[in-house]
């Protein structure tokens, strides 16, 4: 079955430097602590900056608990991520069944950046529907751009 992709897309007033720097080494100021799939409560989120690194989240207990990998690491213009967890919002540790995030930074002049998400293959994973309504219900990419838009423009000041 045939998942549709989610997208979401947000303009920031910051330089595509800037955006993409906040969005990646900044992660664990602006991604939301409820979005988590630890036993415990989420201390961070991290996002390694390489190909080939993790995307994870450390619990207050020190706990780890994967997300995905890093496909593609262009600072600053792209970013692509594997999003291993699935319908039941557990992780998947099978790179057959990891859906992809791309991010992409345009600059729309030298203080402007637009960052448009695209999460695709959601048919990989084990409930893919399931995990596209849940996030679908939640607001959607766009309340994570929101989050991450507000935190750039903070840092900027």
């Amino acid at each position: 079955m045939t998942v549709a992709p989610l997208q979401g897309k947000i303009t920031v007033n910051v330089p595509v430097e800037r955006a993409f720097r906040v969005f990646t080494e900044s992660f664990h100021s602006w991604w939301p602590s409820d979005y988590h799939i630890g036993q415990v409560e989420m201390a961070e989120a991290i996002l390694e900056p390489r190909e080939g690194g993790r995307w994870y989240e450390r619990g207050v207990d020190g706990s780890e608990c994967d997300w995905g990998r890093v496909l593609a690491w262009e600072p600053p213009h792209r970013l692509v991520v594997t999003w291993q967890i699935n319908g039941y919002w557990q992780y998947d540790a099978d790179p057959e069944h990891a859906s992809e995030i791309e991010i992409r930074f345009t600059a729309d002049g030298p203080e402007q950046t637009t960052v448009e998400l695209e999460h695709r293959h959601l048919d990989r994973l084990v409930e893919g529907q399931a995990l596209r309504d849940g996030i679908t219900g939640g607001g959607g990419w766009s309340t994570v751009l929101e989050a991450f838009a507000k935190v750039a423009l903070d840092q900027a000041a």
